[in-house]
């Protein structure tokens, strides 16, 4: 079975769905609320409804630049329409959303394979608090459910709470895990995963790193040691450098973007914590900004709360 066939389907499945709006409940009540606030009484979208509208998505931290994109779409529309009602700029909003999002990325990921990779290698970066070790085990469970054999590496050897809670994680999902002694060299453990992971004809690896935000060369150079340590055993590892961000930080995860972007080769990303704020319009401006797959959204704690991000499902929702 491929990597990733658990998310082989035609539509998103409808407890899936469910999970989705719940997840988004407290960002679409505040935009929402924001928006109709904005049109109070008018009945088309002039420039001052424009700018209302400007200042709603900044703080729904969509970010400047991608408001700004966003904006100037409608403002053309208003232009070409010369009468769009106020209740039409939902519609019209959702719409120029979906648009920008698939202009970003061109793939929802619905059919992704890893071919001939195996072990598909994935290494997780990110700050220590975003949901990263979570999401690493809510990963691993989709995963084994489709039938794969999957292998945790705990790299991140900095942090003795991070090596355990990788080890529970494991336990919990009847995956094996990879460690070693507190302070060992990161590069090191990812070299043993990967040494494991081929003589288990295991499907997938997934090696945690160390979660802290030092100075850009210092990381740089870190993740850039455990990258060529892998390669030795698995050429072209990793496969996929997985950034995962904390939705509910709202500008400070794009902030972090730029700073992994910068250290490393990031070519996926992971949204946490989506139900429990309501500054999940950052997705839109993370992907806007960085031109990175937003791959994976946690909407909720449960253990199935990880969900493959889709553009329109996610828009849709955001705009029932």
């Amino acid at each position: 079975m491929g990597l990733f066939d658990f998310f082989k389907k035609k539509e998103i499945n409808i407890q899936e769905q469910e999970e989705l709006d719940k997840g988004l409940e407290k960002t679409k009540e505040g935009l929402f609320s924001r928006i109709t606030k904005a049109v109070v009484g008018k009945s088309t979208v002039d420039d001052e409804v424009l700018d209302d509208l400007e200042e709603v998505l900044v703080t729904s931290d969509v970010g400047v630049s991608t408001t700004l994109k966003i904006v100037e779409r409608i403002q053309a529309r208003v232009a070409r329409d010369k009468y769009i009602n106020t209740s039409e700029l939902n519609g019209i909003l959702r719409d120029e959303i979906q648009t920008l999002l698939a202009e970003n990325n061109s793939n929802d990921f619905q059919n992704f394979e890893y071919g001939s990779h195996k072990p598909y290698v994935i290494m997780v970066v990110g700050v220590n608090g975003v949901g990263k070790t979570t999401t690493i085990g809510k990963l691993a469970h989709k995963l084994k459910q489709a039938g794969n054999k999957v292998v945790l590496g705990a790299a991140d050897t900095f942090r003795a709470a991070a090596v355990e809670q990788l080890k529970l994680w494991g336990k919990r999902v009847d995956v094996r895990v990879v460690a070693q002694a507190m302070g060992s060299d990161p590069a090191s453990v990812a070299y043993d995963t990967l040494q494991s992971a081929v003589a288990n004809g295991d499907d997938v690896a997934i090696i945690d790193t160390a979660g802290r935000l030092h100075n850009k060369i210092a990381l740089m150079n870190e993740l850039t040691k455990i990258k060529q340590v892998m390669q030795k055993v698995v050429p072209g590892a990793p496969h996929e450098i997985l950034l995962v961000l904390d939705a509910s930080t709202g500008q400070n995860a794009i902030e972090q973007c730029k700073q992994f972007t910068q250290a490393t080769d990031v070519n996926a990303l992971a949204l946490t914590k989506l139900d429990g704020t309501a500054k999940g319009g950052v997705v839109i401006g993370i992907s806007d900004q960085f031109k990175i797959p937003v791959k994976y959204i946690g909407v909720g704690e449960g253990i199935d709360h990880l969900q493959l991000f889709n553009k329109k499902e996610f828009v849709d929702s955001l705009f029932k």
